[in-house]
């Protein structure tokens, strides 16, 4: 679960959060009047973030044709 925080708890405390995201890794959402409006995550290489999806994408060979519902292979 994403922890969360007001930003009149972040900002005396910032560096302590900045820690706490580093360490465990966890995203740290920050809230105004409990609305959340800045995430704040570990930094991961674009070079990462490609990777995981490396082989979950399947080629489709012709892109333009229409598919039809029984191309659909999660529908089975």
């Amino acid at each position: 679960m994403t922890k969360t925080v007001s930003k009149s708890q972040f900002k005396p405390k910032a560096l302590a959060f900045l820690r706490e995201v580093e360490e465990s890794g966890e995203a740290l959402v920050i809230t105004d009047h409990g609305r959340p409006v800045v995430r704040v995550a570990p930094y991961a290489p674009a070079a990462a973030t490609l990777e995981r999806l490396r082989g979950c994408v399947i080629r489709y060979d012709r892109p333009t044709e229409p598919v039809a519902v029984e191309d659909w292979e999660a529908l089975e």
